[in-house]
């Protein structure tokens, strides 16, 4: 088989898809598969898009490629766009998450060193997850990511998830920890949503000793959770976000966006990348920021969320397989008390595509186009892979 020459870094589904059309995929056999995946909340729009299409056709037949040598100017009207919806003052363009977040981290140190810090360090949370280079993997949760990585990087400070006290406690103990890093929802880590007033308090903690509160939206962000982003459910506007994922629904474009006096740390030379904010790629995010606006996908994101979650718990709430259902928008976590992968793949062999994470949670990220009848169709194959109470 062709995947024998692939590095073995996943371990995949029996399946190979070949097309899609909206909030369905069809594999190479023409049998098709409603997606609750969205490529881990990446397809928002769903798949083949017609909108963006003609605009991605239209790009590639005029220009694809510059580099940042001189201006872009369909980057520069991302940028203007992201910090306007954001409430932001400037952003740099990149191409994965991952790349946004060590944009994140250099911007939190060179922060500290231009107050006299010499080491500074960033305040990280348990659970989290980053992406996977090697000062991603440093400031995750720590597991599996970083076995046979070592030796880490070193300037992260954990505290648990949820707890603010003890962020604060982490910047009173320390004046070298300038910042606190965070996602708003707890994605690879479960699908986890803190407790009301959580962000907001960081925010003010943060304020109090003069630390940057930085934001990790690459799976929250972009409507996902009922909101543009994930943080105003709590009014709590960061230092430092990063976006990635959605952005582009599978073209690769990221952004770090800086507020205030983070906002002005980068300077010439400082920070770069070669492929980040090429017009493709930029012409791709503005396309969809356009979809997400008329398509009012935030809204359609909340309204089907909470339908979705409520079949689950009428059908599911008293199971005894099921520990907790649990979630904003379409961004919806079940945690059983066991492994999740025969529900995911019983959901599979029924033409659902499910996800699971940390092995007990089936992760529900479909793409926010997705209607009643659909939603109505994720959760129910969920119920029906979790099986009735006599069976489990």
């Amino acid at each position: 088989m062709g995947d024998s020459y692939l590095m073995d870094t996943y371990a995949r589904l029996p399946v190979a898809f070949e097309r899609g059309e909206g909030a369905w995929l069809f594999d190479e056999h023409g049998r098709r598969f409603l997606d609750a995946v969205s490529g881990i909340a990446v397809c928002s729009l769903g798949h083949a898009d017609p909108v963006l299409a003609e605009a991605l056709c239209d790009q590639a037949r005029k220009l694809l490629h510059t580099a940042n040598l001189g201006h872009v100017r369909l980057q520069e009207q991302l940028a203007e766009r992201l910090c306007r919806l954001s409430g932001m003052d400037r952003a740099f363009i990149t191409n994965t998450g991952a790349e946004a977040i060590e944009c994140a981290l250099k911007i939190a140190r060179r922060y500290g060193n231009a107050r006299g810090i010499d080491d500074p360090a960033v305040v990280v949370v348990g659970g989290a997850f980053h992406g996977r280079t090697l000062a991603a993997i440093s400031a995750s949760a720590p597991g599996k990511l970083q076995q046979g990585f070592g030796p880490l990087l070193a300037g992260f400070e954990r505290v648990p998830f949820g707890d603010a006290e003890a962020a604060r406690a982490a910047l009173e103990a320390d004046s070298s920890r300038v910042a606190v890093m965070l996602e708003p929802i707890q994605g690879e880590g479960g699908v986890r949503v803190p407790p009301d007033g959580y962000l907001a308090s960081l925010r003010k903690i943060c304020e109090t000793h003069g630390a940057l509160l930085i934001a990790d939206e690459i799976q929250t962000g972009l409507c996902r959770t009922g909101y543009w982003f994930a943080h105003q459910h709590d009014d709590a506007r960061p230092h430092l976000m990063t976006l990635a994922k959605a952005l582009g629904n599978g073209i690769p474009v990221a952004a770090t966006l800086a507020l205030g006096p983070a906002a002005g740390v980068l300077t010439p030379g400082s920070h770069g990348t070669t492929y980040g904010g090429s017009p493709f790629a930029s012409r791709a995010a503005l396309t969809v920021l356009d979809r997400m606006e008329a398509l009012n996908l935030s809204a359609n994101a909340a309204d089907m969320g909470n339908r979705l979650i409520s079949r689950l718990r009428r059908h599911l709430g008293e199971h005894p397989r099921v520990v907790d259902i649990r979630g904003r928008g379409l961004m919806i976590g079940v945690e059983l008390v066991d492994s999740a992968v025969d529900v995911r793949n019983r959901a599979l062999a029924n033409g659902v595509l499910l996800n699971v994470t940390r092995e007990r949670v089936i992760r529900l990220l479909p793409p926010l186009i997705i209607d009643s009848e659909q939603a109505d169709r994720i959760a129910d194959a969920v119920i029906e892979g979790v099986g009735s109470p006599a069976c489990a």
